[in-house]
């Protein structure tokens, strides 16, 4: 566990009564050592991205064109009426409505998926959640994929921002570094008011590959001209 309090507190560039707070609601991934609390660098670089926090220059810089988000939601569903009142419900409703990666099993998956969801919250705001195994548990990364599932009613995923989620990614990646890129991706995609209105609409497969596709085309213009 390479990160303290002071750490947190100077990369989110915020006061350690808002960390301690965070750590009370169990909105922050942390562990108790020693009657100290430490926190994992990996798992704080993927909180900041899932809540949109703005990185402090400490935080490294993530590539967002090296895999494609458009591959894996061509792989992947667009599942409208998830049931559910509470979390668990939620993500049980996903887990029998989605087609899993060969090789896994519903059980292990909603194990896994509610597993995450204890260590901390997966909503990102605006409604949005992006529900994920903690580890990758896909080994071929061209049987990685993102499904978008609409649930039918609003739905607590304690998110930072008190917003009840209607919209939830479900990321299956076979890599640590390709989780992050893509997590990054959507999490970018998902402060795009165009795009937020697709998603409270309950836009179909078509529509949300459409905007994808255009939003990649656009990000690997800008690097190309970066590289000049």
């Amino acid at each position: 566990m390479e990160l303290k309090i002071k750490d947190i507190v100077g990369l989110l560039q915020v006061n350690e009564k808002t960390v301690y707070r965070w750590i009370k609601e169990k909105k922050i991934p942390c562990y108790r050592i020693n009657h100290q609390y430490r926190f994992s660098r990996a798992e704080i670089n993927e909180w900041i991205l899932s809540n949109k926090i703005e990185l402090s220059s400490s935080l490294i810089n993530l590539g967002i064109n090296n895999h494609s988000l458009l591959t894996l939601l061509e792989r992947g569903e667009v599942v409208p009426g998830i049931k559910g009142n509470n979390v668990r419900e939620v993500l049980t409703s996903i887990v029998e409505n989605v087609s899993m990666p060969s090789g896994l099993s519903k059980d292990d998956v909603l194990l896994a998926l509610l597993t995450r969801e204890e260590l901390m919250p997966t909503a990102i705001g605006n409604g949005i959640a992006i529900p994920h195994p903690h580890n990758p548990i896909v080994t071929d990364p061209n049987k990685a994929s993102v499904s978008i599932c609409y649930s039918d009613e609003p739905v607590d995923f304690r998110a930072l921002d008190g917003q009840p989620v209607h919209t939830l990614f479900i990321l299956f990646t076979a890599t640590p570094r390709m989780h992050l890129e893509v997590l990054s991706k959507i999490s970018h995609l998902c402060q795009n008011e165009i795009f937020l209105e697709k998603l409270r609409c309950r836009a179909p497969k078509d529509d949300i590959l459409e905007f994808v596709r255009s939003k990649e085309s656009e990000w690997k213009k800008k690097e190309a001209l970066a590289d000049v």
